[in-house]
């Protein structure tokens, strides 16, 4: 009883710093709602910069669909790299204008730098003759680990992944650049350019004639990553001009958070009241293992600065719906079992037993969907995704584990009245 009593008192400590954790992370609710750059909102909820770009060339007739298809790929991979999926960029139909909203940035330099690329990728040797262009790379990603045999220890690096009419000219072109007297001269290196800008330099002291080549350089994270994102987001088919750039306020209002947050709230204490009330003591313990789920949620929420819109809040909502369900579908087993007449401590085993199947079918199945919508959906439908697709998560790790635990204390204490489990 006493070991139990422990587990119970250590558990409800637990879950009060996780949820102390979470409300200092996203910060007082009104007014701020969320403390700035501790969750990124969408542009439904926090507006942001407006861009607007043109193919710069001389004969917009020869500017093609497929062209102007590729640039709004391409800029929505750069603003993904960099962490912006609720960025929106779509193409108006005059001239080939390309428009692209970025949420949460008011400032006009650091959404031009955020995009930045809106010239040509290109890589040249010491001569400036150009070696290969953005065309010529497959991808490129950050790793991190030992190089060659003879390093010493692991290390960030940048994969680059060529395609095969490039593996000839790259090989062409660094045999020329290791050769000994370019060493010597210090003229032994292949520069990326990035809108005739050098993004990189990095020295060659052989020939590489395979498809897959390395880039080192003391990279931290950050810069691995960046050089990676830099590399990997292609080749515009044309430069852009910028046209226009403004700021702009939040599309559903600057109380629409406030708003979705204060119903969500209404609507989770009303949940709340009416499990208590159904299932008594089993539903007090799903609401204290629903305190725990939202606080591990906003955590990470937090932790891995997801960007929230007003459809991300709605997934985040619905993730909580199936938490309870869960824990409706675990306390309805634990009653069925207690009708039968078996004691208290066998039927919160065999109810927990009973409904893993059930609970692992349903949120398996939303899972399935919210991958689906993540992968193939842009901008709000990807973060209503990916908000989702965290809360199932959690729920699945809240009910199955977190629910079972503080049960299971709470009957090993000696609660053992039919009456407070809703029979």
């Amino acid at each position: 009883m006493a070991k139990n009593l422990v587990k119970l008192i250590c558990a409800l400590l637990a879950i009060t710093l996780l949820s102390y954790v979470a409300l200092c992370g996203i910060g007082k609710f009104f007014p701020g709602v969320f403390e700035e750059g501790a969750i990124r909102k969408g542009l439904d909820l926090a507006g942001g910069t407006l861009l607007v770009y043109q193919p710069d060339v001389e004969d917009m007739s020869k500017v093609t669909d497929a062209e102007l298809d590729t640039v709004v790929s391409i800029m929505t991979r750069r603003l993904s790299n960099a962490g912006y999926t609720e960025a929106t960029i779509s193409q108006l139909k005059d001239d080939g204008k390309i428009q692209i909203e970025i949420p949460e940035v008011k400032n006009l330099g650091e959404a031009r730098d955020l995009l930045g690329n809106i010239g040509q990728l290109i890589f040249i040797d010491s001569s400036a003759n150009v070696v290969l262009t953005g065309s010529d790379i497959k991808g490129a990603t950050m790793q991190y680990g030992q190089v060659s045999e003879n390093s010493l220890s692991p290390e960030y690096f940048v994969s680059v992944s060529l395609k095969s009419s490039a593996v000839k000219k790259f090989a062409d072109a660094t045999e020329k650049a290791a050769t000994a007297e370019n060493i010597k001269d210090g003229k032994n290196f292949i520069m990326i350019l990035l809108d005739n800008e050098v993004v990189s330099m990095p020295y060659v002291n052989e020939k590489l004639s395979t498809d897959e080549v390395i880039i080192t350089g003391n990279f931290d994270k950050e810069g691995a990553t960046y050089l990676a994102s830099v590399i990997s987001s292609g080749q515009l088919p044309f430069s852009l001009k910028e046209l226009r750039a403004d700021t702009v306020g939040p599309t559903l209002g600057e109380k629409a958070l406030e708003t979705a947050i204060f119903a969500g709230a209404i609507g989770i204490i009303l949940v709340m009241l009416f499990i208590t009330l159904v299932y008594r003591l089993p539903g007090l313990v799903s609401c204290i293992a629903l305190v725990a789920y939202m606080a591990i949620e906003a955590i990470i929420l937090v932790a891995f600065k997801v960007n929230l819109s007003l459809p991300g809040i709605a997934g985040i909502i619905l993730s909580i719906g199936m938490a309870v369900d869960a824990n409706v579908i675990i306390n309805e087993r634990i009653k069925e079992e207690l009708r039968l007449g078996k004691g208290t401590l066998s039927s919160v085993k065999a109810g927990f037993s009973r409904a893993f199947t059930s609970i692992i079918d349903s949120n398996v199945t939303t899972v399935i969907a919210a991958l689906v919508l993540w992968y193939f959906g842009t901008g709000t439908v990807q973060g209503f995704a990916i908000t989702l697709f965290i809360g199932i998560i959690v729920s699945m790790i809240s009910s199955i584990f977190i629910t079972r635990f503080i049960m299971n204390a709470v009957v090993g204490i000696g609660i053992k009245n039919s009456k407070l489990y809703g029979i």
